[in-house]
């Protein structure tokens, strides 16, 4: 049986519930209508970026497991075979003789163990801080990419209630050009009306063809940022005067702290990751000191090698003491280095504050100015029909142009895409302004099924 590798993504995805039980079929394939959360789980789960983040922290995990590994016992096994070429000559009373064996042979373990190493256990430090960057570095890439596709799917969203308003304003012009033809027929027009009626409807395909290739680029980036086959045919549900009605409570309940901010909060990391490579270089004054253990058996003998081989076994235990004194000033210039990054730190920090606050600021400037534009564009609308309407009865009788209809029609037009666009906006900066303070509350779209 073949198997349509589109209908098995929609069946697997449908019962991970991530997409709408409501999927249309078309002529051209499965259309998939996606919600924004929808779009956002698919995204935190299929996302390459996602998952490289992921795998980060998997080999950082690896990397501390590798230095705890050196306060493990060392353990080896070894041999060695020697074979003598000229003996050693000892001279005692006048007289000279050889000593010595044709052959060596010694196998056997060997064991090493750290009792005392402080510049090892400051190191540790160092590689859980490291977990813990990369631990936030999935975090930020999870924020951008959910503020990615906000944007996406907010600018998906206004592309397509975009082109609504254009077709419905070619469908009037289409009305108005039908209306200039049957009174050219019947004699009441003439042939310059209707050619200008005509000419209106042709002035706005232009603007319709590029909104649909603003749809299809818009299409395509939400499913890159989804991870998804750009094979398949996707919608957005909804329209963006939905968000209206909620939207203003979201902002109103929104936390203005940056103490979430996931680039604050990888400078603390690194902050703290230098103070530790300091101490790491401070514990390079301090001795260390190690267990050694060793278990061998040797053999000797003359002739012929691999015969007559007698094994005596022997072993050995000991501690070194290591005490570093001098190093040509080494140590002292990388504690300095160190600690000359740790306070610069201090000045980064003081900067990124300011810099967050800034852009704190600035979006809920662009958000407050999207909300006093979106209410006058509402009303802009709502005068914009009125007059429209006004002009379509005056025109019936009589009383109004045909230029004063189109230029009514079009204020209209005008008035509902200046709406569209302020309510974008209003989205797209309350996006950002979530992603600035790091609020975003990323659990809520996490999924344990991949498609």
């Amino acid at each position: 049986m073949k198997i349509n590798l589109k209908q098995c993504m929609i069946a697997t995805m449908m019962s991970l519930g991530i997409v709408s039980m409501n999927a249309q079929q078309t002529q051209n394939g499965d259309t998939i209508s996606l919600t924004l959360d929808e779009c956002l789980r698919i995204a935190l789960s299929e996302n390459p970026t996602i998952k490289v983040a992921d795998m980060e922290i998997e080999r950082v995990d690896y990397s501390k497991k590798e230095t705890i590994g050196q306060l493990l016992p060392d353990i080896s096994f070894g041999g060695q075979y020697s074979r003598t070429l000229q003996k050693q000559t000892m001279a005692m009373n006048g007289q000279s003789f050889k000593i010595g064996s044709d052959n060596s042979y010694s196998v056997g373990f060997s064991a090493l163990l750290p009792i005392i190493s402080v510049q090892l256990w400051q190191s540790l430090k160092l590689s859980n801080n490291q977990i813990k960057q990369n631990v936030e570095k999935a975090r930020e890439s999870r924020l951008s990419l959910v503020n990615q596709v906000n944007n996406a799917y907010y600018g998906l969203l206004y592309a397509q209630d975009a082109l609504n308003v254009l077709i419905e304003n070619r469908e009037t012009a289409k009305l108005n050009a039908d209306i200039y033809k049957k009174k050219f027929e019947n004699g009441t027009a003439s042939e310059y009306d209707v050619l200008r009626a005509e000419v209106q409807v042709k002035n706005i395909e232009p603007s319709i063809l590029d909104m649909e290739n603003t749809i299809r680029q818009a299409k395509l980036q939400l499913k890159l940022l989804m991870g998804m086959d750009m094979s398949y045919n996707i919608k957005v549900s909804g329209n963006l005067s939905d968000y209206q009605k909620s939207m203003y409570e979201t902002v109103l309940n929104t936390n203005a702290s940056i103490e979430n901010n996931s680039s604050l909060r990888t400078l603390e990391l690194q902050t703290e990751a230098l103070k530790q490579a300091l101490d790491v270089q401070k514990a390079a004054w301090f001795p260390t000191l190690a267990l050694s253990a060793n278990y061998n058996w040797t053999s000797l003998n003359n002739g012929t090698p691999f015969k007559n081989l007698t094994w005596n076994p022997y072993s050995t235990v000991g501690v070194s003491l290591s005490i570093p004194l001098f190093q040509g000033g080494r140590r002292y210039s990388k504690q300095k280095q160190a600690e000359i990054s740790y306070r610069e730190m201090t000045w980064q920090r003081e900067n990124l504050e300011n810099s967050l606050k800034l852009q704190v600021q600035a979006q809920y400037d662009n958000i407050q100015k999207s909300v006093s534009q979106i209410e006058t564009n509402k009303a802009g609308v709502d005068q914009a029909v009125k007059a429209n309407q006004i002009m379509e009865k005056s025109f019936r009788i009589g009383a109004a142009s045909y230029l004063d209809l189109r230029d009514s029609e079009n204020s209209l037009m005008a008035a509902r895409l200046a709406y569209y666009q302020s309510i974008y906006n209003y989205l797209v900066a309350q996006s950002n302004l979530s992603y600035v303070l790091g609020n975003t509350d990323i659990d809520r779209y996490k999924t344990t099924n991949n498609y």
